[in-house]
């Protein structure tokens, strides 16, 4: 829903303004997300998305209150974060849900400036762009509603959330190959792993002490054995080298490996991506400062952290983070001692309708072991 929202703009009491409101009403009760009758989230002055109320009383709240500070796109309530351009002429169809190609070049400005002058693509987005290039095929020759990529990250996702195993992966890649000869797709989970790779959505494995002492990086990547408990950092598997001989040749597996997600490339497309650039200073620009307590900027912690530290405080673009952890057994089994620790980076800069979404909880950290 892409269209003029001028009446929010509009005083509450004229009619163009409560005439919006039942626009607005009429379009959150009925997405798809929300059974007809049911409750939605209020997007007043005081709620900010975070009350579900009836209709009737959303809608009293919004002529009472108004809609909170910036609630352009109704995101929270079914409209595309994307914007479609409902007018056009052409015949193509714009398919939203599948359009990642374009949203992964939205991550990245397509150019820097230095001294006001335009510099060109910056080398990160040049890679990028080549990267998205090669991969950006047609799924097949004439194919309009997919690309190559789109559709192996599709596929990719639902192996993620389905736990599908990697051979089973490829064997469904495979299939598909064999069933459709000129679908223009990767042909095996490993190849299907090094795209996800090429476009920075990679971790890195740091070997870590069975006791948790230590990590072998920083001077200790070579260390054989934790320098503060003396424990070693390998478990020792044999393999047979020769069936004749019975010869075995030692590989060395790491007793704990910690999972690492690069965060300064993640927080950079926050403020590259044309969506979130705006909301990362809406803390400073957008809050309402009556004295209530509606964000974390309004709460003493906040407060005390910028009279300790002025430099970083005058600067409302520099990112505050929380962060939180806990673990679980992802194998269901309450008789398994297994557990993992995820640690995940909330971004504080963000709006409230925005900084608890699970599109931008950010994992730091993937801690396996007790």
């Amino acid at each position: 829903m892409d269209v003029s929202k001028d009446w929010m703009d509009t005083p509450r009491h004229e009619k163009e303004y409560q005439l919006g409101v039942e626009k607005f009403l009429h379009f959150a009760f009925l997405s798809p997300g929300i059974p007809q009758g049911e409750e939605t989230q209020c997007p007043c002055a005081k709620c900010c998305n975070r009350l579900w109320l009836r209709r009737d009383v959303v809608y009293d709240h919004l002529i009472c209150n108004g809609f909170v500070k910036g609630y352009r796109r109704w995101f929270n309530h079914g409209e595309s974060l994307v914007a479609m351009d409902v007018d056009s002429d052409t015949d193509e169809e714009y398919n939203c849900n599948d359009n990642i190609d374009e949203l992964l070049r939205d991550r990245f400005r397509d150019t820097t400036q230095v001294d006001g002058h335009n510099m060109g693509p910056n080398e990160g987005a040049k890679e990028f762009y080549k990267l998205v290039d090669e991969a950006s095929q047609e799924l097949y020759p004439g194919c309009k509603g997919f690309t190559r990529l789109s559709f192996t990250i599709r596929l990719y996702l639902l192996k993620c959330l389905h736990g599908w195993s990697n051979a089973s992966f490829t064997s469904l890649l495979e299939l598909l190959k064999e069933g459709m000869p000129r679908l223009n797709i990767p042909t095996s989970f490993d190849k299907t792993k090094n795209m996800v790779k090429n476009l920075s959505l990679d971790y890195q494995k740091i070997d870590a002490c069975r006791n948790d002492c230590m990590l072998y990086r920083n001077g200790h990547e070579n260390d054989s054995s934790c320098h503060v408990c003396g424990t070693s950092r390998y478990i020792e598997h044999y393999v047979e080298e020769d069936d004749a001989t019975s010869s075995k040749k030692p590989r060395k597996v790491a007793t704990k490996t910690l999972r690492h997600f690069p965060l300064i490339p993640r927080l950079q497309r926050l403020f590259m991506c044309t969506m979130t650039v705006e909301a990362m200073s809406w803390h400073h620009n957008e809050r309402v400062k009556d004295g209530s307590l509606r964000h974390p900027a309004d709460g003493e912690s906040w407060k005390a952290f910028d009279s300790r530290h002025e430099d970083f405080a005058k600067e409302p673009r520099n990112v505050r983070l929380g962060l939180a952890s806990d673990g679980f057994n992802p194998f269901r089994t309450l008789s398994s001692t297994h557990s993992t620790w995820p640690v995940i980076l909330m971004v504080y800069n963000l709006p409230p309708w925005m900084r608890m979404k699970p599109d931008y909880f950010m994992l730091s950290l993937l801690i396996h072991g007790p």
